[in-house]
């Protein structure tokens, strides 16, 4: 690409968040399609954001990641914006502005790792619907996976040793590692969906490059939602105290499906999982989420250039 042609656009996507506590009907009224959505669940989410600071950090996160992006991609060659799926900005309203600021040829790249067609597909729809709806003729490419990036899985091995880092140096061969990713719907697996697959590949891949014997991590889902249908398993929650039952007493969180640090992390992890840790009489560390780390931008553009 010379540099007199026009820039190539990045939107970088994620699932968006209220940015007050009044939001939160709203945004839960979002997620649900406008169903309504019970009393009950408006005041347990609502505490949730309470705990963690009455907002969601993830828009901020999102910008700052973008703004990373687009300076290791090239800002004379590429141009970011940040669009989200639940909230403002809204995907289909940023695809808009791209129409007008002359973007032709994009790349979307959900700020999430691994593919599935229940999940990474309706950031794709939402794109598509922007298309429509603003008559753009930009023409996107898609970045569908970047679970098995070299720079992706460097940076989260890191995490494992940040997290055992916490330990003296004698006491880390006793600190068990448990990854993570955000639960599905169970027939999700029945419907051949990849991103069992490729969670559990990322996960297997982190623990090579950090040293890990087999003995020493597992695998957990977290976050599952409120619907009545079977989630994958285990969650955390109980994970944890499983391992315990074991004699683990030591664990380190690092959660390979989340790339910022936000409600399912700060609550999920630092609140509700360390909860459940401390009763088991077990040890909780998680480090750092990936946020702006280079080493994960760096996967980002990557993963664009690839899409290109």
């Amino acid at each position: 690409m010379s540099a007199s042609q026009p820039r190539t656009g990045v939107l970088v996507m994620a699932y968006g968040g209220p940015s007050r506590l009044e939001e939160i009907p709203g945004y839960l009224a979002d997620i649900r399609s406008g169903r309504p959505t019970p009393r009950s669940v408006v005041d347990e989410i609502t505490e949730h954001y309470s705990q963690i600071g009455g907002r969601s950090p993830i828009l901020d996160m999102s910008l700052r990641q973008a703004a990373a992006l687009e300076a290791a991609l090239g800002p004379e060659r590429f141009f970011c914006r940040v669009g989200m799926r639940h909230w403002s900005p809204w995907i289909e309203e940023v695809v808009g502005e791209m129409e007008e600021e002359g973007i032709r040829r994009a790349v979307g790249v959900v700020l999430a790792p691994h593919y599935s067609r229940m999940n990474t597909e309706r950031y794709f729809s939402k794109v598509e619907d922007g298309r429509r709806l603003y008559r753009a003729a930009i023409e996107f490419a898609y970045v569908k996976s970047y679970h098995d990036s070299p720079a992706l899985i460097e940076a989260l091995a890191r995490r494992v040793e940040t997290g055992l880092g916490r330990w003296p140096q004698g006491d880390r061969g006793k600190v068990h590692v448990v990854f993570s990713a955000h639960s599905l719907p169970a027939r999700t697996l029945r419907e051949g969906d990849p991103y069992d697959a490729q969670v559990r590949e990322t996960a297997a891949r982190v623990a090579k490059r950090a040293g890990l014997a087999d003995e020493r991590w597992s695998w957990s889902y977290q976050s599952a939602g409120k619907s009545p249908e079977p989630w994958l398993g285990p969650q955390l929650e109980d994970h944890i105290p499983a391992l315990a039952q074991r004699g683990i007493r030591d664990i380190v969180s690092v959660p390979v499906g989340f790339v910022a640090d936000h409600v399912e992390v700060l609550y999920d992890i630092d609140i509700e999982a360390k909860a459940a840790a401390e009763k088991a009489g077990v040890r909780l560390e998680r480090p750092p989420a990936l946020n702006d780390d280079p080493l994960f931008i760096q996967a980002l553009a990557d993963a664009v250039r690839a899409a290109l």
